[in-house]
């Protein structure tokens, strides 16, 4: 079996609260667009369970810490289904910790994937309640499209999908992960920065002070956004042009769909 999992931007985020939990409550316009990495799916029955990760990608881990790994687990403790050599191979071409839900989208594809592999064991609720268990963009990840997300990212309305194209820019060494983007925003807000109105994500106002290399971006392309917690910025409906110590991807588009199974 192949899933097939988009990357996302977010057309805007804004921070509301802080949760008891520690976590932040969001409001953010989430698209999915033509960027995927892809599973390739096989289980066979076995005497024990075993998990056997491997992919394309230097840079991800291939074991227990893997949001993959997380994902298959938590759908065994879910389903009771008989012991099973599961093998995933990842192709990857989203960008790690570059806010375009690389990780996010593969556990979601791979809950959608083994549920269908073992003929539908869990019910569309049940694999939101899962998602939302992992990560905040699985569930989004999981629907696609364009979607109001608000809560940690759980909580989804769709929106009228509207078609554009997108580029996306991205320093090639430098990651940002969510933690460190969230810290920032907290300790920002904590002593009342000023200049938060200017963006439209508030996690760009959060890390943007830190990263010449964003910095260099936006004044090249006023009008481009960072995405998440990047460190990727995209542009509708205009191209970056190529830029050394860069990651540029043009020619992409917005798409309505999420994780979807594409051979099987």
């Amino acid at each position: 079996m192949k899933i097939q999992c988009p990357a996302k931007i977010n057309l805007d985020l804004k921070i509301t609260s802080r949760r008891p939990d520690g976590f932040h409550n969001i409001e953010s316009i989430m698209q999915t667009i033509s960027l995927y990495d892809y599973l390739i799916l096989n289980a066979t029955p076995s005497e024990e369970f075993e998990i056997l990760l491997s992919g394309t990608s230097k840079d991800i881990p291939y074991n227990e810490k893997n949001l993959v790994h997380k994902a298959i687990c938590l759908f065994i403790e879910s389903t009771k289904i008989k012991p099973h050599k599961i093998e995933v191979f990842i192709e990857k071409n989203i960008p790690i910790s570059a806010g375009l839900a690389g990780g996010s989208t593969n556990a979601a594809g791979i809950l959608f994937g083994l549920n269908e592999y073992f003929k539908n064991p869990l019910s569309h609720d049940d694999l939101h309640n899962l998602c939302a268990k992992l990560g905040s963009d699985l569930n989004f990840c999981l629907e696609g499209g364009r979607q109001m997300t608000r809560g940690r990212g759980e909580i989804l309305e769709k929106l009228d999908f509207e078609e554009f194209n997108v580029s996306l820019i991205k320093p090639l060494n430098l990651g940002i992960s969510a933690k460190e983007a969230y810290t920032k925003f907290a300790n920002k807000k904590s002593r009342n920065e000023l200049g938060r109105e200017n963006f439209k994500n508030d996690l760009e106002w959060a890390v943007f002070d830190d990263y010449e290399e964003l910095q260099k971006i936006k004044k090249l392309y006023p009008s481009s956004m960072m995405s998440g917690s990047g460190s990727t910025y995209f542009m509708i409906d205009k191209d970056f042009a190529e830029l050394n110590e860069y990651w540029i991807k043009n020619g992409l588009v917005a798409t309505d769909k999420g994780v979807q199974i594409i051979e099987n």
